[in-house]
Formats: structure tokens, sequence, C-alpha cells
């Protein structure tokens, strides 16, 4: 408003004040008070996040025979409706690589299958899980070369410490997002250092840290965390103490991957945590793994709010076609989210929208 007023004053200054110069000074003062209260680039950001995506495995042939777009067909037109969408890749794209053996469950999947990320609408990719490095070194800087090739943004991982840290950074209509990845996993081989490629590692000062850096660069600030217990539903005692951590310093919104189900969703300040969306698109037949959420975190001006898009990924209902639920099925999973620990949550509906303001 300050601009507004020292400009008029010296448009008296410099003018004479009849009829037509009335006028002309009325309609350039209200200009620039449009400029002022409304700046060029205000509006609504959209920032869209899901679940875990593993298109290889023990089901890799028929992903390829599908085709690597089969899993996001009909989930598609939601994905495109973000200004940034955000998966975990929970896998690396390559066909090269030294298999790390000391593990259970290892993955990889061809690297053409970048090109249905980029097709679905997703825009980035969280790096930092227990899988971006089962072929090792050259399997995750395969992933990174194929990412950057296909245009899709990447945090949590990459050929060293200070690459895994390094927020992605995007400038929406002229608001800054920034979002950061990092992984509370073992094996403590897959993390990166300092001559060492490898995911981020959930290290609390390092967090905060990276958290307070990218709040003074962007507007809106997202985390991604790779952590928790598979198929539980009850928080691990960090968990929330680390989620609030990342709150208090500066992010506004916390996603959570690695236990394949859904974990509860909890408002805290002025930000939301889901402390795990569960599978997305993922080769497997799990019974438990049955439901998910896309999540659309809409900022405008001070206004926030989290829609909740209900999402049947149950193989036997959908194949492995993550479905989107309406009616009765959506109520259902609304219902049973509001009580997953910590149980607090207020959802409000509109029409067939579910939302949360935080």
């Amino acid at each position: 408003m300050k601009v507004y007023y020292l400009a008029l004053m010296d448009y008296y200054r410099q003018r004479k004040t009849g009829p037509e110069s009335l006028l002309k000074m009325l309609s350039r003062s209200l200009l620039l008070l449009l400029l002022t209260v409304f700046p060029a680039g205000a509006g609504e950001v959209v920032i869209q996040a899901a679940g875990d995506v593993m298109l290889g495995g023990r089901w890799e042939q028929q992903m390829s025979q599908d085709g690597y777009f089969h899993p996001f067909q009909r989930i598609a037109p939601e994905l495109k409706k973000g200004d940034v969408t955000l998966v975990n890749l929970e896998a690396p794209l390559t066909s090269r690589g030294t298999e790390f053996v000391d593990k259970k469950y290892r993955f990889r999947v061809r690297q053409q299958a970048v090109a249905a990320l980029k097709k679905a609408g997703i825009t980035t990719v969280t790096l930092a899980n227990n899988h971006s490095m089962d072929y090792g070194p050259q399997g995750l800087l395969d992933t990174l070369q194929q990412l950057d090739k296909a245009g899709i943004g990447h945090v949590g991982g990459g050929e060293n410490l200070a690459a895994a840290r390094k927020a992605m950074i995007y400038d929406i209509r002229g608001t800054k997002v920034a979002l950061l990845g990092y992984s509370l996993t073992l094996p403590l081989e897959f993390w990166a250092g300092d001559k060492r490629a490898g995911t981020a590692p959930l290290m609390e000062k390092m967090v905060k840290d990276d958290i307070i850096a990218a709040k003074k660069q962007a507007a809106i600030v997202v985390v991604t965390a790779h952590w928790g217990e598979e198929g539980k539903t009850r928080l691990r005692e960090y968990q929330p103490r680390l989620a609030r951590m990342m709150i208090d310093s500066g992010a506004d919104a916390v996603i959570g991957h690695h236990p394949h189900i859904l974990q509860g969703v909890e408002k805290y300040k002025r930000g939301i945590i889901f402390y795990s969306l569960g599978n997305f698109a993922f080769a497997h037949k799990s019974r438990i793994a049955d439901r998910t959420l896309l999540v659309r975190l809409r900022f405008d001006g001070d206004k926030r709010t989290a829609e909740l898009l209900p999402v049947n990924i149950l193989h036997k209902e959908v194949g492995f076609q993550a479905t989107p639920l309406v009616g009765k099925r959506a109520d259902e999973l609304v219902a049973r989210v509001k009580k997953l620990p910590p149980a607090k949550l207020a959802v409000r509906r509109e029409g067939e929208r579910w939302l949360v303001d935080f």
C-alpha cells in the first residue's frame, strides 16, 4: 500500500487535477492498487503427493507386456491436476549395477519405464528410500540420468551427500516451492557420503539445517521422509517427534513413505503430516496394501487445504491399476483414515471432496 500511496502523491504534484487528468490519475491509481494487493503470480499453488511406485520385481514381465503406463491409466487425469506431483520411486531405473544381496527384497525397473512416469503427470520423485541403491551406485546414477533426460525432478538421492540433500525448487507463477527428501531406513550402506553416491539420511540436525535454508529460498517447503514400520499402522516413537521438528523448522507439509500401507494424518501448528501414504502404483498382490490416498495440497495466500482423494489399489479388485474411489467406498476409506493414530483428524466434506484445513 505504501507504493500505491507514494505514486498517487507524486502524480498529484506533477499533474493538473482537471476532469481528464483526474480520470487518468484514478485509472493509474487503481492499477497500482491492484498490482500491490494482487502481485503478479499470485494464486493457488497445488502440490500433489502419492505413495510408492515400483513397476518391476516379481511382476516386471507383466508390467512390460501391459505397458508401464498401464498402472497409471485410471489415475493419470488426477495426477495431472497439480503444479507439482510427487511420488516415491521405489526402484532404480537401470539394467546395470552390482546387486546388493544382503537384503531380502531387491528391485530394479527397465529404463523405458521413465516415459510412463512422465506421461502420467509425475513431475518429481523422491529417491530417499531403501531400494534406490539395490543395484549400487551405478543403478542410482543411471536413475538420475534417466530422470534428468525425461525432465522429472528428484530429491533425496545423488552422486554424493551434498547432491542428495539438495532441494528441488520450482517457481509456480511467482511462488517458490522447495522439496526435500530423506531416508531413515536400512541398510546404512545406502546412505550417501561426501564422496559416495546414495540417499540422504534423516539426521535431525542436518534435516533442520536444510529446511531452514530451503525456507529462505521458497515460500512453501515440503519434506518427504522414508521411515516407520512396514505393514503397521502404529507409529514409531520417533515419527511424530521428527515430523513436528520439520514443521517447527519451517516445513509446511511432511509426506511419509515406507510402511506400504496408510498411516495417520496430523495437523500440527500451520503444517500437515501424512505419516505414510502407502503403496500407489506398485507391482504387488498384497491384501493389506488395499487403499491409498492421492493428496492435493492447496496453498492460496493464507489459506491452506489438503484434499484427500481415496484410491483403490487392491489387486483382486483393480489389478495393477490405481483407481479412484467414489461414493460409499470413498467415505469408508476417509472414515478409516480419521481413526488412524494419532486419530484427531477433522475432515470436512464438500460434495465429493474431502478436505482438511491446516
